[in-house]
């Protein structure tokens, strides 16, 4: 099988490295990226340190067609990706979506229902030199998939993300509500206030949980009655009275762990919060569920993108 990472930055760089899969193209926008992974391999450091092989490639160098895409790029990017990736997908290939937020739907009008995939990730990442990454979380490598439509797929596609860890197979739906939960809340509140996931767990706990809230709210209105992250069914352990004192303890692992969105708009960028954040609040209205808190913390990440406030654990005061 032919397959490719379109978007091979921190989290799909250290994926593909972990499937160590030769006939998997590793597609970059960065030419220095590309070309270091060509001359040195594939480095990732942090709980885990491996370097591998392999065959990195701009976009401007694809050719024929794949059996699977795995997408990594930003979701900003989602439009202008799917329309440049439809001609190398084969007509009964698998477009597999490894960013989170609720990117399918976007996906399925240009690739049809039947050929989307979402995939979560359990790590955190970030690159730090071309052709480097760290690894910021100590979770072990757990994945999670399921289809968007009828899943024809389903069966080699998990066969294939295996090799990249402990990988389970369920309900989409609960799939991405549950790793949604996690970066609505702590993702969101890391780009405000420049803390970490573990901090934010310890200082901030009632403001995460509100968050973390609303988004069950959403999920069980439409239909998810569990939400499992990393073995465990956060809807029930962080929607219970145990909540405040679980968190820090569930958190513990993420101690390294600063948003991506974070690192984007310290980098002069705008961030991906609409994706995210903004799909649980988009979520929420579809469905008849208020999630006025999510609508005001996008608010306050757009502000500080526009430099109405600023990055510090103050800010988070303004929610």
């Amino acid at each position: 099988m032919r397959m490719c990472i379109y978007g091979a930055g921190a989290m799909g760089m250290s994926l593909g490295v972990l499937l160590d899969e030769m006939s998997l193209d590793f597609v970059s926008h960065d030419e220095a990226h590309v070309a270091a992974m060509n001359r040195s391999g594939a480095l990732i450091e942090g709980a885990l340190t491996r370097c591998v092989k392999v065959r990195a490639k701009l976009p401007s160098q694809m050719e024929g067609k794949y059996d699977v895409i795995l997408l990594a790029v930003k979701q900003r990017e989602n439009r202008a990706a799917a329309q440049f990736l439809r001609p190398f997908l084969k007509e009964d290939g698998a477009l597999v979506t490894v960013q989170n937020g609720l990117p399918e739907e976007g996906l399925a009008e240009v690739f049809g229902k039947d050929r989307i995939y979402g995939c979560t990730l359990s790590w955190s990442a970030e690159k730090i030199a071309p052709g480097t990454v760290r690894v910021t979380s100590d979770t072990g490598f757990q994945l999670a998939l399921g289809a968007y439509g009828k899943g024809e797929m389903l069966d080699t596609v998990s066969a294939f993300l295996a090799h990249a860890g402990t990988l389970t197979v369920g309900n989409l739906a609960e799939i991405r509500f549950a790793k949604l939960a996690i970066n609505a809340s702590f993702s969101t509140l890391s780009a405000l206030s420049g803390l970490t996931f573990y901090q934010l767990a310890g200082k901030h706990k009632k403001l995460v949980l509100a968050l973390m809230r609303e988004v069950f709210a959403v999920a069980r209105a439409r239909g998810c009655e569990r939400l499992v992250q990393n073995g465990h069914d956060i809807m029930k352990l962080f929607g219970g009275k145990f909540a405040a004192l679980l968190l820090p303890v569930a958190m513990r692992a993420y101690a390294q762990t600063r948003s991506g969105m974070l690192r984007d708009i310290r980098a002069g960028k705008r961030c991906d919060v609409d994706f995210v954040a903004g799909a649980a609040v988009r979520a929420g209205k579809d469905a008849g569920v208020p999630t006025p808190m999510l609508a005001r913390a996008v608010a306050l990440v757009h502000d500080v993108e526009n430099g109405l406030a600023e990055i510090a654990p103050d800010t988070l005061k303004l929610l």
